[in-house]
């Protein structure tokens, strides 16, 4: 037997247990659930029956209840996802600036329509007094999506192409705030809207800016403190 096969432990002790991989089929039925949860979570609200969000997914309630057992479970995946899909965005943005790609500031808004897409504004009522914040996964992939995004922004505005005058969090408020729908409308009714009015938004962004704004910035942490 090779050293690689070798799987006995100290002297005395058992051999370490090795756990399972998940199986292709299993990772693809638990990504699909997620995407299935977001969709219905952005139409309907968190509270959608778990049965209509696995008939969604084209799967049983077993395979449902088998990977998030708890409706916590679940919308913690799903915002772990999403805040995952966006920080993606930014890390592939200030790539291409790097690049030589794209323009620092088209790179801001390349970002900011593709974190539209997310519906990042229409989800925000999960994340209620009762939603675990500090899970550490979701420290973790926050962490990288504020780094991600405040690289970006560094990247345009050290090209003199956004205003000095604006942070990260005026650009989360925006996008959050412009992709929630009105009270008394669907997102599907306000749709057609998000984008029309984010490029309006991110014209206030780039420099040089025709007049001031009242205060200082503020920091990811400082809308963290406000919610706190």
């Amino acid at each position: 037997m090779s050293r690689t096969d070798d799987v006995t432990g100290p002297a005395g002790t058992a051999p370490p247990r090795r756990l399972p991989r998940p199986r292709a089929d299993a990772l693809r039925n638990r990504e699909r659930l997620v995407t299935a949860a977001r969709e219905m979570f952005v139409e309907f609200g968190c509270a959608v029956p778990y049965d209509e969000i696995a008939r969604r997914a084209g799967l049983g309630n077993a395979t449902l209840y088998r990977n998030f057992p708890e409706r916590a479970d679940l919308v913690r995946e799903v915002v772990l996802s999403l805040t995952a899909r966006i920080a993606g965005l930014a890390e592939r943005a200030a790539a291409g600036v790097d690049a030589g790609e794209t323009d620092p500031f088209e790179a801001v808004r390349g970002f900011a329509h593709g974190a539209a897409d997310e519906r990042v504004g229409a989800l925000c009522p999960m994340l209620d007094a009762g939603f675990d914040h500090d899970h550490p996964d979701l420290v973790a992939e926050r962490e990288r999506l504020e780094e991600a995004v405040e690289a970006l922004l560094g990247r345009a505005r050290a090209a003199g192409r956004l205003r000095p005058d604006a942070g990260a969090a005026d650009l989360f408020v925006g996008i959050s705030q412009l992709t929630r729908p009105l009270p008394g409308t669907g997102c599907d009714a306000f749709a057609p809207f998000v984008h029309r009015h984010l490029g309006i938004f991110l014209d206030g962004l780039e420099a040089p800016a025709r007049s001031g704004l009242p205060g200082a910035p503020a920091t990811l942490e400082d809308l963290r403190r406000d919610d706190a």
